[in-house]
């Protein structure tokens, strides 16, 4: 039987603000994100605050995640630091039902979907939300900077504002996660171009313009038009497509 629904990827490096994005497309789109089925992963980390079981992640130990790598159909990754695993045959399931399935996370989940044999007929959305813009990159490459640098220096920034925010005072495993998830950024960015739109995004899930407001504005809410619109097939203003020769090697 073949997948009539849609998979829709939603990737970028941690704290970009995929998860602030989705819920304001849930807040204030939702009779697009209700015709969307969301994609739970498994995962090997603890849970952050207020997150839930089966409903942000399937939180498993490393070990239960090392004993699915067995199975065939499952998905399973060393993603910055944490075991990230996806049931295949869940998701095709899904799909073949007729529903349009929505993940949200990492890059690399979806590099592995992409080439995944049993998925190559599915019809694929794949959405990148990028802490720099195709205009910043450009500038920044003609004045010889070093971009991945300054792109980790961005991302441990960001990290660490939601890292304090969530626990307030900091422990050493907390800044060794902090460091694994912005060094992995320039990483994820390579991968940009392999998508078809890149959305830039500069108010990350530490910035206020999501939730500080009765809505968002800044980024946040160009990222939300934009995210809307091509989730509806239309055209947006604020969205890129990046060539493979953009992001530095």
């Amino acid at each position: 039987m073949e997948a009539s629904g849609r998979l829709i990827l939603l990737s970028g490096p941690s704290c970009v603000g995929k998860g602030p994005l989705c819920h304001a497309l849930k807040t204030f789109y939702p009779n697009i994100y209700y015709n969307m089925h969301r994609l739970v992963l498994y995962n090997s980390r603890d849970k952050r605050p207020g997150e839930r079981e089966g409903m942000d992640y399937y939180f498993r130990s490393r070990e239960q995640m090392e004993n699915l790598r067995e199975r065939e159909d499952f998905i399973l990754l060393n993603v910055r630091g944490d075991l990230q695993g996806l049931d295949v045959q869940q998701l095709l399931k899904l799909l073949r039902q007729g529903q349009d399935v929505l993940f949200e996370g990492n890059p690399f989940i979806p590099q592995a979907l992409w080439n995944w044999p049993a998925l190559s007929s599915v019809s694929m959305l794949k959405v990148f939300l990028s802490p720099i813009s195709r205009e910043e990159i450009l500038w920044l490459k003609a004045r010889k900077a070093d971009i991945p640098v300054l792109v980790i220096d961005m991302m441990r920034r960001k990290l660490l504002r939601r890292t304090q925010r969530q626990k307030g005072s900091l422990t050493a495993k907390d800044l060794e996660n902090v460091e694994q998830r912005c060094s992995s950024a320039p990483e994820e960015l390579k991968l940009a171009s392999c998508f078809d739109w890149v959305i830039p995004n500069h108010d990350g899930e530490d910035n206020e313009n999501w939730t500080c407001f009765e809505y968002p504005v800044g980024d946040a809410f160009k990222s939300l038009q934009t995210f809307a619109l091509i989730l509806q097939e239309k055209k947006p203003a604020w969205g890129e497509k990046w060539e493979r020769e953009l992001w530095p090697l």
